[in-house]
C-alpha cells in the first residue's frame, strides 16, 4: 500500500505553512523519508458558517513547483474541481505536468462542493454531476492520446488533440491515471466508466461509513460492466495533533499523531485491500511528517 501526505497549503497546516519555502522544505522532507506521494486540495477560499474567511494557494502551480523539485514521489490533486479550469486545457495542463514530473502525475478530479468560491470566483455551480460527466468524456481521451471532437450542453471542442502528448513510464504504459473522489450513485458510475482509482475520505480507522461507500462503489462496478479489481481503492486519512483550523474538512475521525496507532490503521486498511491512503497532518510539520514516517515504516515492517 501507497502511503503518501498532503502538502501544506495556508497557515492553518502550520506555523509560517503558507511560504513557498516552507512548502519545499517539507515536500522534501517527505520524499527523503521515503513517503510515496505528495497531494494538493483545491480550493480558492473558505466562507463557512460562524468561521473567519480563509483560503490557499492554487493548487496547480504548486503542485507544479513541487513537481520540479522532487525526484521520485507521485503527485496528486485531491481533487480539482473542474468547474474551475475548461477541460481541454486542464488535460494540456496535466500533459505538460507529466513532462515535469516525468509522469509521477496522478491527476484527482471531482465536482467541487463550496458554492461560495464558485460565486466569488465567477464559476457556474449548477448542474455539477452534467458538467463532470461532459468533463470526463473530453479528459479521459485526450490524456489516452486521442483526438476528440464534443459537443455537449455545457463544453465544446473540436479535433482536440494534445501535442506533446504526456510521457509515462512503463508501470502505467500510455495514460495519466485518473482518480474521482465520489459517493453519490451517479458519480460512481462515472468513476466505474472512466477512472483508474477512487477516493473516499476522511477517515481515521475503517468504519461502516466506508464500508457502504465501498458497497455502493461495487454496485456502480457491476452496472457498469467493470472489474472492481481493475479500479483502485484510495483512502484519505487525518492526523490530527491538535483542533483543525478554519476551512479545513471534519476531523471527527482523526488518527492521534501517534506511531503505533498510525502504523495499526495502516495495516487495517491494507488489510481491505485499499492501495493507496493520502494523509492529511494537522498541522504538516517536521515532527508529524515524521510520525507518519516512523508509521509507514512500522506497517511495512508487520507485513
Amino acid at each position: 500500500m501507497k502511503i503518501g501526505m498532503l502538502l501544506p497549503m495556508n497557515d492553518a497546516d502550520g506555523p509560517g505553512a503558507s511560504t513557498w519555502s516552507r512548502v519545499r522544505t517539507l515536500a522534501r522532507h517527505a520524499e527523503e523519508g521515503g513517503l510515496d506521494s505528495l497531494w494538493v486540495y483545491d480550493h480558492f477560499l473558505f466562507r463557512l458558517p460562524g468561521e473567519p474567511e480563509d483560503g490557499i494557494h492554487e493548487a496547480w502551480t504548486l503542485l507544479t513547483a513541487t513537481a520540479a523539485v522532487t525526484e521520485r514521489v507521485e503527485l496528486g490533486t485531491i481533487v480539482l474541481g473542474t468547474g474551475f479550469r475548461p477541460p481541454a486545457l486542464l488535460a494540456k495542463m496535466a500533459a505538460t505536468l507529466d513532462e515535469v514530473s516525468n509522469g509521477r502525475l496522478i491527476l484527482g478530479l471531482g465536482t467541487g462542493w463550496h458554492e461560495p468560491e464558485y460565486a466569488a470566483f465567477g464559476y457556474p455551480f449548477d448542474h455539477r454531476a452534467g458538467r463532470f460527466e461532459e468533463t470526463l468524456a473530453i479528459i479521459r481521451p485526450l490524456l489516452n492520446g486521442e483526438r476528440v471532437t464534443f459537443h455537449g450542453r455545457w463544453h465544446d471542442v473540436e479535433d482536440a488533440v494534445l501535442i506533446p502528448p504526456p510521457p509515462r513510464p512503463a508501470r502505467i504504459p500510455g495514460r495519466t491515471p485518473i482518480l474521482i473522489a465520489a459517493k453519490g450513485e451517479r458519480m460512481l458510475r462515472l468513476t466505474a466508466r472512466h477512472a483508474d482509482a477512487w477516493n473516499a475520505a476522511w477517515f481515521g480507522l475503517p468504519n461502516e461509513r466506508f464500508e457502504q461507500r465501498r458497497a455502493d462503489l461495487l454496485a456502480a462496478c457491476e452496472a457498469e460492466g467493470r472489474d472492481p479489481a481493475s479500479l483502485e481503492v484510495t483512502v484519505g486519512l487525518t492526523i490530527d495533533s491538535e483542533t483543525g483550523g478554519p476551512g479545513r474538512p471534519t476531523a471527527a475521525d482523526a488518527l492521534p499523531a501517534d506511531v503505533d496507532t498510525v502504523a495499526r490503521a495502516l495495516d487495517a486498511w491494507r488489510a481491505l485491500g485499499v492501495g493507496h491512503v493520502q494523509v492529511d497532518l494537522r498541522p504538516v510539520d517536521e515532527r508529524t511528517v515524521g510520525v507518519l514516517v516512523a508509521a509507514r515504516a512500522k506497517h511495512r515492517g508487520g507485513g
